[in-house]
């Protein structure tokens, strides 16, 4: 009788988990002010315990575990996204994270006082959608064609390393390496600010592995917005956590922080609807990356967005 009774509740387990009981979600992150969210939240233990972040160094991890199915969610930028659903990865986006407003530099060596000085250059940059972007709109700008410079891909990871031994000019980077590239004496000749509604990070979430997760998504989300609180209200203690999870200095968060807009409940409800600004601006990306050759076709943004696990009312500050 005991071994029938254990069978029993193995099988009502096994059934709770494929019909419709909560299923594990792991969701993948990377070095970056707009994820630090997601971050609090782990180590103040708010994500639900089903939840497992998975920690990569660069965009392209997230994106290369989200594209494997070894997770279900990622954070990325929006270009990231257009590319995912490209390469046939049904993703659509949840929650917007941040967007960029001085985040995403260009850093030379101080001889470089000029865009059109990158001419012949050597200009390192991240080989994502997003390097790929920024260093095309920096370009264009400059009024440089795309093959007027030396190119050198170079993970984010690596571009502290490469500045400091001399292997490049100039570099496309972002926070925390662009703090440390900057205190080497990088000048600082254009930002994520003269591209506004450009750069967006988002939360996106394979749509073919939404199933029994749903409740356990929309607690993700309220997580995210409970840390955003904890950083308004409690920004100088937030500040020091980021610091320490990203071996970066304070004062380096702050700036950083300084650089992305962090949207709140209200911003998301509103970009996440048809007809948003968010909206258009995707809209708008995706024709550029089709123009600079960084999409073969224009999405057409069917399902891009899902405003459903947006929490009912804003999470009370910790």
């Amino acid at each position: 009788m005991r071994l029938v009774t254990r069978c029993l509740a193995l099988l009502a387990a096994l059934c709770l988990a494929g019909c419709g009981g909560e299923r594990p979600l792991t969701v993948a992150v990377q070095p970056w002010i707009g994820y630090e969210s997601l971050c609090l939240a782990q180590q103040f233990g708010w994500l639900p315990p089903q939840v497992t972040l998975r920690h990569g160094q660069s965009a392209a991890d997230s994106l290369a575990a989200l594209q494997a199915g070894t997770a279900e969610a990622a954070a990325l930028t929006l270009d990231e996204v257009l590319r995912a659903r490209a390469a046939g990865v049904p993703v659509s986006v949840i929650l917007i994270l941040d967007s960029s407003a001085g985040a995403d530099v260009l850093l030379a060596r101080p001889d470089i006082t000029r865009l059109a000085d990158l001419a012949g250059k050597r200009v390192g940059y991240e080989p994502t959608a997003v390097g790929a972007l920024v260093l095309s709109e920096i370009l264009t700008r400059a009024g440089l064609a795309q093959d007027a410079i030396q190119r050198v891909e170079l993970p984010i990871s690596q571009q502290l390393a490469a500045w400091r031994s001399g292997a490049i000019d100039a570099v496309v980077s972002y926070e925390p390496t662009a703090g440390k590239i900057e205190a080497q004496g990088a000048t600082r000749l254009f930002d994520s600010r003269q591209m506004p509604d450009t750069i967006f990070d988002v939360l996106a979430v394979r749509r073919d592995r939404m199933d029994g997760r749903s409740a356990l998504l929309r607690r993700l989300v309220e997580a995210h917005f409970r840390a955003l609180a904890y950083v308004r209200g409690n920004r100088e203690d937030a500040v020091y956590r980021i610091a320490e999870h990203q071996g970066m200095s304070a004062a380096d968060v702050r700036r950083a922080l300084a650089g992305v807009i962090l949207p709140d409940l209200a911003g998301n409800r509103y970009a996440l609807r048809t007809g948003s600004r968010f909206e258009q601006a995707a809209g708008r990306l995706n024709r550029l990356m089709v123009q600079r050759h960084l999409l073969a076709a224009v999405d057409p943004l069917q399902d891009l967005f899902d405003a459903d696990f947006l929490p009912g009312a804003e999470p009370a500050a910790p």
